[in-house]
């Protein structure tokens, strides 16, 4: 990882306004921000490490560990909630085997919610990935598990 980090961050040497977009294409490219990816961030930035830290910290959009190769976000804003957000949490939990906030052991899914996706006509929202799906019933349910099982990485 080393190698790859030092190619990632290159281009950005001593540029330390530039930490919320080096911290995105580190994201982009290994898929969280590990520890040894933040110490070298602050290494190339010249910024403290406490600082790089409080700037990813504080946003929600990065991550500090693994997530899964899908990516599920349930959406529980009025509308959703309202519109059956925890039953929907409840299934997705169930047929992925781990609970909102978790990433599977084999990697391949992450559970999360999310505040509002911003799509209340179509409540309740669930996002796979980069898809929406709204208005999300069981039918619906069933096509997105088994897009899972049609994209499931084979080892």
């Amino acid at each position: 990882m080393e190698e790859r980090l030092r190619e990632i961050l290159s281009p950005y040497e001593g540029k330390r306004d530039a930490l919320i977009p080096i911290l995105q294409k580190v994201q982009e490219e290994i898929g969280y921000l590990p520890a040894e990816a933040m110490q070298e961030i602050a290494r190339t930035t010249g910024l403290p490490q406490s600082r790089v830290y409080a700037v990813a910290t504080f946003y929600a959009q990065f991550y500090f560990t693994r997530r899964g190769r899908h990516q599920t976000k349930i959406c529980t804003g009025t509308a959703c909630h309202v519109k059956g957000a925890a039953r929907i949490m409840d299934t997705f939990e169930r047929q992925l085997g781990i609970a909102c906030g978790e990433t599977s052991e084999d990697y391949e899914h992450s559970l999360e919610t999310v505040a509002c996706v911003g799509s209340c006509a179509l409540a309740p929202v669930v996002v796979v990935d980069e898809e929406v799906y709204g208005q999300v019933d069981s039918s619906k349910m069933s096509k997105i598990f088994d897009y899972f099982k049609e994209n499931k990485k084979e080892d």
